[in-house]
């Protein structure tokens, strides 16, 4: 009897949460005052959203009564409104962490999803907490959610005797829609109830389906909108003070524009005069020690702003642009370099992007950058010279995107670097696919690439392919993929790409639990293999299979673990860093803990440790993370971060003939070494209201290689000893980074930043195993830059501005 009513019961959630839920909205003459209390008269009138149902993580259950939510929705000719009761029948209980923008904390949070389109395909996302804190980002199923996004809205949170209650004025400027008559939106609200960790959606999301953002359910009634202008100004000034031993104490000036103009409603121009990009987060340099250069995170908000469109087909790797020269200077005898740029400096950058009704989304990205000197000087005469190390440059991405069935797209992306003169230029274009069943069950991915790089002497060719088939809903899932890279694809004028010439194979199957069980709230498991062989060779160049376990406790506690097996050598055909040759990798067996406590406690710890053993005597690798956090209150919280590394008989390159004039040509010289790193880091913040933040953040790092004896590479790929080699190649760098900083939000879109930055670094052959030397040696005058400054954006709205003048 009771199996016949649990498939009642299935049948009834089918049938009333599989049909999407519909809201009428109101115009509204009446001026609303966002002050959380929704007691203007024209608020009762219009209908309400409730009967919320839960997503995580027992998904499809109804919200309880007592914590029920209402949602009321108006518009005028400038803005869209939301207002909400959210009730809870412990509001003491309410967690309200106080955190900067687009950091959610340990706080309950009301979200509003809209996609003017109805198209299921992009959602413009707005979050309020209950300390009364602001988030928003651009959210689509292929790129998850960006929160480097920043629209202009305003909102008003208030904790009430009955719960919380938020007010929500959106501007059209910040949404994208069609400019009929009578629009159709889709709209979903969505809240958590943070110390139950329990998230609830007005349209039911059901979790077996692969898909966020077509799970929305509409919002009708809202007619004949008169859209303003949408032309936005953020001029900014700026000041910097540099201090170092080096040089005598000065002060620097800066001044800019940003302009956001809508050239429609559905297309919007962005534009970046004389940028100015020094209160960005620093890099976490790192001891580098492949053949590949490093990789950085893009901190500038120009390039991580509303760039969905760009990261189409993964050509774009924006940090090209105003990145270190293309080209180092060659000096003549008794030349030495006094002054070579770390970067280059831009003339303005603009971006250009939107869809049309049809589902066509077009991208366009344009940057100048200035002509960049190196002065070399001659020690004999004393004389200098400047020497061209990168041309005026013109940096240009396109995109068109078309998205249909509302769950599919294809795309065409071209990138383009044009350099003055006798420099060389890359152009790479790229078809990729995304097409997904009517029912969202079931993916078929993929790319074509092919790249021209003209470097004057030498004009290159190059396809890189790929091709995915997965199945993307219920508790069982699957994905394949294969993988096809020529020798000379090369996209890393305006992308950064690290291996080619292979071809590979890459399989995933996993399985989920969809509601809770008696011991967990989440569970997954998933089994991957990757397999990738050298074109022409055919060599294996890597393999690994693995095996991960992720789930959540009942107490929301995080715990995982995983296996991963190298069954066979690989062939290493970048690390000698010379063509044709390799080295022989050995196999591999390692494993890995983590554990991450319920961050709702005021004490959580993050604990990672791993180990790992190579198929050489006495060759492992081993490590752990370690990560306390405590928040003394709403407004006052720390981070500490320690991260330690270790690889024991790790096997590298040093040295070459090519490099060294001692060596035998063709002479390849690896090291028998010990890698060890520590990385401490420590953030936090102090928040006196929504608006107004201290943060800070600092990082020790310290990374040191050992060599112990060395060998020659033979042509075979395997190494013989040679110890004739007594070159001092042993790597030690220490840096050191602290940030401290002031924010203050005075007006909607307005931001003043006060930054003191402090940093160094020393790089040598020399170790100093004492940790606490090491890190006292780097903290004096001799070695510290120190930067203090201030920046002023002020946000002027063209419809505001606009009968003053």
């Amino acid at each position: 009897m009771k199996k016949h009513h649990a498939i009642y019961l299935l049948l009834f959630c089918t049938l009333i949460y599989g049909q999407k839920k519909t809201l009428q909205t109101k115009f509204t003459a009446e001026k609303i005052t966002l002050d959380g209390k929704l007691d203007e008269v024209i608020w009762q009138s219009v209908p309400i959203a409730t009967d919320f149902i839960m997503f995580q993580p027992d998904n499809g259950v109804k919200i309880p009564d007592n914590k029920r939510t209402e949602v009321r929705v108006l518009y005028d000719n400038e803005a869209l409104y939301i207002g909400a009761l959210l009730y809870d029948n412990e509001p003491d209980k309410i967690l309200k962490e106080i955190n900067k923008r687009d950091e959610f904390g340990a706080a309950d949070f009301f979200g509003v999803f809209i996609n003017g389109y109805n198209d299921g395909q992009q959602n413009f996302e707005f979050f309020v907490n209950a300390a009364d804190g602001q988030a928003d980002c651009l959210a689509t199923d292929s790129n998850g959610e960006d929160y480097s996004w920043d629209a202009v809205w305003e909102s008003k949170a208030l904790i009430t005797s009955f719960g919380w209650a938020v007010e929500i004025r959106i501007p059209y400027a910040a949404l994208r829609f069609s400019n009929e008559k009578v629009q159709t939106w889709g709209v979903n609200f969505f809240r958590e109830i943070r110390r139950d960790r329990q998230k609830y959606s007005w349209n039911f999301i059901d979790s077996k389906i692969g898909t966020f953002t077509q799970q929305n359910g509409t919002v009708e009634g809202i007619e004949n909108i008169k859209t303003p202008t949408r032309l936005f100004f953020l001029p900014y000034a700026s000041f910097y003070t540099y201090a170092n031993a080096d040089k005598k104490t000065y002060g620097e000036l800066k001044g800019g524009l940003d302009i956001k103009y809508g050239i429609n409603d559905a297309f919007t121009l962005d534009a970046m005069l004389i940028p100015d990009f020094g209160q960005t987060k620093y890099d976490d340099r790192i001891l580098n020690l492949s053949p590949f250069e490093q990789q950085f995170n893009e901190n500038r908000g120009f390039f991580t702003e509303g760039t969905d469109l760009f990261s189409k087909g993964n050509l774009f790797y924006s940090r090209r642009i105003g990145g270190p020269p293309s080209h180092s200077p060659e000096t003549a005898a008794n030349e030495e370099i006094i002054e070579n740029p770390a970067s280059v400096d831009l003339y303005n950058a603009t971006k250009i992007s939107g869809r049309t009704k049809g589902g066509l989304g077009i991208g366009y990205l344009n940057a100048v950058a200035q002509k960049t000197y190196a002065v070399l000087k001659d020690t004999i005469t004393q004389g200098t010279r400047r020497v061209l190390v990168e041309p005026l440059t013109n940096y240009n991405v396109i995109v068109f995107d078309q998205r249909f069935h509302k769950n599919s797209s294809a795309s065409f992306v071209n990138t383009n670097v044009t350099r003055d003169g006798s420099f060389r230029d890359g152009n790479v274009s790229a078809l990729v696919w995304d097409l997904n069943t009517s029912k969202n069950t079931y993916n078929l991915g993929g790319n074509f690439k092919y790249s021209y790089v003209n470097d004057i002497e030498d004009k290159k060719k190059g396809i890189n392919s790929l091709l995915s088939f997965s199945k993307t809903s219920g508790k069982y899932r699957y994905y394949v993929e294969s993988n096809m890279v020529t020798k000379d694809f090369d996209n890393n004028d305006l992308g950064i790409n690290f291996e080619t010439n292979y071809y590979s194979f890459y399989g995933n199957t996993s399985y989920r639990i969809l509601n809770p069980t008696k011991i967990f709230n989440t569970f997954n498991t998933n089994i991957n293999s990757y397999f990738q062989f050298q074109k022409e060779t055919g060599e294996i160049q890597a393999n690994q299979i693995n095996l991960n376990v992720n789930s959540t406790t009942k107490k929301n506690h995080y715990i995982g673990f995983g296996l991963e097996y190298r069954p066979f050598e690989n062939y290493n055909y970048y690390e000698p860093r010379t063509e044709g040759r390799y080295s022989i990798d050995p196999t591999r067996f390692g494993s890995w803990f983590s554990l991450s406590t319920n961050y709702n406690y005021k004490f959580a710890i993050d604990f990672n440790p791993s180990i790992a053993f190579l198929g050489e005597p006495q060759r492992t690798s081993y490590g752990f993370y370690l990560s306390p956090r405590y928040r003394f209150n709403d407004r006052f919280a720390l981070y500490y971060e320690f991260n330690f590394f270790r690889q024991n008989n790790n096997k590298g390159y040093v040295d070459d003939s090519s490099n060294n004039d001692a060596l035998a040509p063709d002479l390849i010289i690896y090291a028998n070494r010990n890698v060890v790193n520590y990385t401490n880091t420590l953030n936090g913040k102090y928040s006196l209201n929504s608006k107004m933040n201290f943060n800070l953040s600092a990082r020790y790092y310290w990374s040191y290689t050992e060599n112990k004896n060395f060998f020659n590479l033979e042509n075979n790929g395997r190494l013989t000893p040679y110890d004739t080699y007594t070159d001092n190649k042993n790597q030690n760098l220490i840096t050191w980074n602290l940030d401290l900083s002031y924010n203050w939000w005075f007006a909607p879109g307005s931001q003043m930043t006060i930054l003191y930055r402090s940093n160094a670094a020393k790089y040598d052959n020399l170790i100093n195993k004492n940790f606490g030397n090491n890190y006292t040696s780097l903290l004096n005058n001799q070695d510290l830059s120190h930067v203090l400054s201030v920046s002023v954006k002020y946000f002027i709205d063209y419809n505001r501005v606009k009968n003053i003048f």
